[in-house]
């Protein structure tokens, strides 16, 4: 259940962003760092001025998910794939604070994210999820597996829709028939709040380089899952092209070959999109076509749109009010704009502060950010403990 702390935070987490935005309304900047931690931490300071001392592990729990709720609360996933014992995978951030130990609260409970739990009913290993404002809902998508696991455990992966309000179960949906447990990579998420449907990217990284990528197709009131657009080209790694981040390859000698990853709706919910990271393009189709389960894969993918080149290499993706697509610049450190009224795609706003800019999301405010947490070098193990550092950016998108 969601602590008292919490339910008390979440007045002070919509102070923050009206106050920022007052505070910069005169002259925006175009991208800035809003929230800089030094590590992570599940326990609160004896005294509350003081920043608590972070997770042992903190260094192997970077933040990369992150969701608001509409009294903005800031949801984020710490996933378990560099090491299994982080209290939780998903968890409440006081953005309140800044600097120091980034304060987590776990989401739903400690013993909802227990490793050892159950693997069909406790949140194992989380990085994408999305936060249901509409239905009150957060939907946790679970990649099943943990660090040192090369199967996820029968039933470990799934997707539990929670209650925002009191962190209850509404509904957990298994999706091993239609995920490999050995070969899939449960990425993202992107939920049609109206008709509750949740459309998830496989990546397919553990079953690299011939990627088992697709996109899922999940129906809530059924509870049920179909695997579309199987290792269609859209979906998989793009032939010679590698992933660059900060002019450096990611990983020399084995590098990151990575399918399908940021999955994104169109306000109206008719258009999905969705990036590769181990690529440079964006694509599109009607999510009627997705919806209709007569249409075959070979059916599918002569739908696909091509939407263009989006400059490099990129992870997290989101779409505003007004129905543009915003991408995260893995390679350029920055955020990349289509706008499917005009068809044109370019970049607007980058930082040479940004390391691996990962989830993006819209703020209450109308704000883009999106996490930044040096996310390849810790998974390459290069970054020591006590030098992490999980940045949350802020970009003002609506000044055009």
């Amino acid at each position: 259940m969601i602590t008292t702390f919490f339910k008390r935070a979440s007045i002070g987490f919509v102070g923050a962003f009206v106050f920022a935005a007052h505070a910069v309304a005169a002259e925006p900047p175009v991208i800035e760092r809003w929230r800089s931690y030094s590590g992570v931490t599940w326990t609160a300071a004896a005294d509350a001025a003081q920043s608590p001392a972070p997770f042992s592990g903190s260094v192997n729990a970077p933040i990369a998910g992150l969701h608001f709720d509409r009294a903005g609360r800031a949801f984020v996933s710490t996933p378990r794939l560099i090491a299994a014992n982080a209290p939780a995978t998903l968890s409440i951030l006081d953005t309140r604070v800044d600097g120091g130990s980034a304060r987590l609260g776990a989401f739903p409970s400690v013993e909802g994210n227990a490793v050892n739990g159950a693997p069909a009913s406790s949140l194992r290993n989380v990085l994408g999820f999305h936060v249901d404002n509409q239905n009150g809902w957060l939907w946790a998508l679970d990649m099943g597996f943990v660090a040192g696991e090369s199967e996820a455990p029968a039933g470990g992966q799934k997707l539990i829709v929670y209650e925002l309000a009191t962190g209850l179960t509404v509904k957990s949906i298994p999706l091993d028939a239609v995920a490999d447990r050995k070969g899939s990579f449960l990425n993202d998420v992107a939920v049609d709040e109206k008709r509750k449907l949740a459309y998830l990217s496989d990546s397919g990284l553990r079953s690299a380089p011939n990627n088992q990528a697709a996109i899922l197709v999940v129906d809530f009131a059924s509870g049920t899952a179909r695997r579309v657009l199987n290792q269609h080209a859209s979906v998989m790694p793009e032939p010679g092209v590698k992933v660059v981040s900060h002019g450096v390859d990611v990983w020399p000698g084995s590098p990151l070959i990575l399918g399908i990853n940021g999955i994104a709706l169109s306000p109206d919910g008719e258009t999905l999109y969705w990036t590769v990271t181990t690529g440079r393009h964006a694509y599109g189709i009607k999510t009627r076509l997705l919806r209709d389960s007569t249409k075959t894969d070979d059916q599918l993918g002569a739908e696909v749109s091509t939407l263009g080149d989006t400059g490099g290499n990129t992870d997290g993706i989101v779409t505003d009010a007004r129905g543009r697509l915003f991408i995260t610049d893995v390679t350029r450190n920055g955020i990349v704009r289509y706008d499917p009224a005009t068809g044109a795609m370019k970049r607007v706003a980058s930082h040479d502060g940004v390391w691996w800019p990962d989830t993006a999301t819209i703020a209450p405010n109308g704000d883009l950010v999106f996490t930044a947490s040096h996310l390849n070098e810790h998974f390459a193990g290069s970054v020591k403990a006590g030098a992490e550092r999980y940045e949350l950016w802020r970009v003002d998108i609506n000044r055009d």
